[in-house]
């Protein structure tokens, strides 16, 4: 996995871009293939069904390393006129650690093992390309045995002028990774967080975006001052939904505490309930209870009670019935 350090409000933390990614396709997968694979995506229509599939990869060796984004996506055309599509998904933060030959492996498994020829590779690079391999042909000066390419999304490269203001939500939280100057870095931020307040009204996904967003534009103690005081209707907004996600933790956490108070008080009454009784119990067939050994009972467990209950009928005296 690709594990990195992003700060975030002075705090420095661990960021798997391919959990980052594999979440919004996960979550947005028709929005995703729009922004990721345009012309494939434009082919689809608006019918299709799009579901998410989970397939492990194998290791060929111990050591390998996993294709951590493992998100393919099967788009069936809901009259069955035309075969499933299968969509591999690959993100990649560091394109010198792209394979295009582990890829081509990935793939063929995918087709075999669904039994299909018609599979999309994309790979999205979060940062620059360079000159990573596009095209992987096999054969001799006489012929081709295998031509195998991918879609290829470089996000870095992306203009953001083109999404700015598309109701696409996935191109909209990646504004952060495109392509803009470096004074509109604050513009961008905005420009994404309204996005995501606009296109996405479950309060649970604003929640985990807004991170998504936080952590690839990064913006520093200055320029958030700055977004608070340039955009303060998306930022009162924000700071509107985290306080109630803030009550809303309050709420649960006091209704768990009033729930676990209930539950003690239950278990306490069962205890207390079991102490009477085995005081009776001792004190009918021995007598009276001194003041040390009803400071016993009182203090014993449910289960230590129930035990020594079991024995007040056949032990001979006091002393046994409380042998361990």
């Amino acid at each position: 996995m690709d594990i990195q350090f992003s700060t975030y409000q002075g705090l420095t933390m661990p960021c798997s871009h391919d959990q980052n990614f594999k979440n919004l396709i996960l979550d947005y997968p028709r929005q995703a293939l729009e922004l990721f694979a345009p012309d494939e995506h434009a082919a689809l229509g608006p019918r299709v069904k799009i579901v998410p599939i989970r397939q492990e990869q194998l290791k060929e060796r111990l050591g390998d390393r996993f294709r951590e984004l493992d998100v393919p996506l099967l788009v069936e055309w809901p009259d069955g006129k035309r075969e499933a599509l299968l969509f591999v998904l690959e993100e990649e933060s560091n394109a010198g650690r792209f394979s295009i030959g582990r890829l081509v492996h990935y793939c063929l498994d995918l087709a075999e093992l669904y039994d299909t020829d018609r599979v999309v590779p994309i790979v999205i690079f979060l940062n620059k390309a360079g000159h990573v391999p596009g095209r992987l042909r096999l054969g001799s000066d006489q012929h081709t045995y295998l031509d195998f390419r991918y879609v290829k999304c470089e996000l870095s490269a992306l203009p953001y002028e083109l999404w700015q203001d598309s109701d696409n939500i996935v191109a909209r939280l990646n504004l952060p990774n495109m392509h803009w100057p470096k004074a509109l870095k604050v513009e961008i931020y905005a420009k994404a967080i309204r996005g995501l307040l606009s296109l996405e009204p479950d309060w649970n996904r604003r929640r985990k975006y807004v991170d998504f967003v936080d952590i690839y534009t990064n913006l520093t103690d200055n320029e958030r001052q700055r977004y608070a005081q340039e955009y303060q209707q998306e930022n009162d907004e924000m700071a509107g939904f985290a306080e109630r996600f803030t009550n809303i933790g309050l709420e649960r956490g006091l209704e768990k505490g009033r729930e676990e108070g209930r539950e003690e008080g239950r278990e306490e009454g069962r205890r207390q309930e079991a102490v009477n009784m085995l005081t009776r119990f001792l004190t009918k067939r021995f007598g009276p209870l001194d003041e040390v050994t009803q400071e016993r009972v009182n203090n014993a467990s449910v289960e230590r009670i129930e035990a020594w209950s079991d024995r007040v009928l056949d032990a001979e005296t006091l002393a046994e019935v409380f042998e361990l």
